[in-house]
């Protein structure tokens, strides 16, 4: 027996084989699975829905950042105080005041409706080449984001399309070192005829309020508010577009299956705008499954992997899901999850505010690239990558521990 550290740390004690690792991943999954413990009338974000003595607002709060663009040194300090709290929670919140137009985030959703509304053939003329390219479409059932945190469940349900910074300076070695990969072309569909204009308008606007999330961030950790610039500034960023809708042929849905499976988020920070309907759920401290409402003008924020192995995990890399709905006849879901992943070749190592004589660093030094390629290829091979495993172990085992 030995224990296994990879970039996140101190794992499970497993065996040569890993199957006592893997077993307590599925066991942990199995558990997760059949833990949903709010009703359907019980989805609020505003209100105060509560299950075993949590609020849905503790869990999830919203924050006005309308103050850090005010340029007032106690407004801006007001914001990241926020921020830091709800991170050192579940890494969770939502975000009002944010500047993004309105008109734009209506344009988005409308062009991705007319986009899955074609016909599947014509969508898959968009998928890519290889699972190494975070590009183009994505059909039900082709991935399992649950591999991620090792956990074997169904294929989702979800169908999606992918679209990265494709902002790069020709002869950058930088750049030309991942054009096949992290800075692939779009694989933009001809139809609908605005769907290239406004995605990647609305990935611009998003791109920037993450820009300003991560000085935010740097704020609330106590440290200069351009600490991240230089490790964003060319970004391995994606937008995923989500859509969902129970199908005819999903009247009975395999064990487990969900729309999005269980999994954390890979990079800095994700800033997502979906629509106001149940299916979004967050495992809390007590180990139970919480649902969250997405505000109609806000977006949801949550920190990935990166920041909490930054902040020797004082900020959450909080475990969540994507349910389907209950009907066939059911709304559609809808969802645009921005990831700020950061530069590919960002070390990823403790930061001296989150270090101690009594709480040295945790995780040995990555860089951003090779973990997010870690999880994403996990994901869409539906295998249990080792090296993708590892990253999760601290995370899985803390989150675990109320659900047993």
């Amino acid at each position: 027996m030995a224990s296994c550290w990879g970039p996140i740390g101190k794992c499970a004690t497993y065996s040569s084989g890993a199957s006592e690792w893997y077993g307590m991943v599925d066991s942990w999954a199995s558990i997760c699975a059949s833990r949903t413990k709010l009703s359907p009338g019980e989805h609020s974000v505003s209100g105060h829905s509560e299950r075993g003595g949590i609020g849905v607002t503790e869990l999830v709060p919203v924050i006005d950042i309308a103050g850090w663009f005010s340029g007032h040194a106690m407004a801006r300090r007001r914001v990241a105080l926020a921020v830091d709290d709800a991170c050192r929670r579940t890494g969770f919140f939502q975000i009002v005041g944010h500047g993004i137009d309105e008109s734009l985030r209506g344009a988005i959703k409308d062009v991705a409706d007319q986009f899955f509304a074609l016909p599947e053939a014509e969508k898959r003329r968009y998928e890519p080449s290889s699972r190494e390219v975070n590009r183009g479409y994505s059909g039900r059932k082709s991935e399992s984001l649950s591999y991620s945190i090792g956990a074997p469940r169904p294929p989702d349900l979800a169908e999606a399309f992918i679209v990265g910074n494709d902002r790069v300076v020709d002869g950058d070695p930088y750049f030309e070192a991942q054009r096949h990969r992290s800075f692939a072309p779009n694989l933009w569909p001809s139809r609908p005829p605005r769907f290239r204009e406004v995605v990647w308008s609305y990935f611009v606007a998003v791109d920037a309020l993450s820009h300003e999330m991560c000085r935010i961030a740097a704020v609330a950790l106590g440290l200069d508010d351009d600490f991240f610039d230089s490790r964003v500034d060319k970004a391995i960023a994606t937008l995923r577009c989500n859509w969902y809708r129970r199908h005819a042929d999903e009247i009975v849905l395999a064990d487990g299956q969900m729309a999005l499976g269980a999994h954390t988020d890979y990079g800095i920070l994700t800033i997502l705008m979906a629509d106001p309907i149940p299916g979004l759920q967050v495992v809390a401290s007590d180990g139970n499954w919480y649902d969250v409402m997405p505000l109609e003008e806000g977006f949801v924020v949550n920190t990935g992997d990166a920041l909490a192995m930054w902040t020797n995990d004082e900020w959450a890399s909080t475990i969540h899901r994507v349910v389907p709905p209950k009907t066939i006849d059911a709304d559609r879901r809808r969802s645009f999850a921005f990831f700020q992943d950061g530069n590919y070749d960002a070390v990823i190592e403790c930061l001296p505010t989150c270090l101690s004589a009594d709480r040295p660093a945790r995780y040995a030094p990555i860089t951003l690239g090779d973990h997010v390629l870690d999880k994403i290829v996990g994901g869409r091979a539906q295998t249990a990558l080792q090296s993708a495993v590892q990253t999760t172990g601290d995370r899985l085992g803390d989150q675990s521990r109320g659900m047993r």
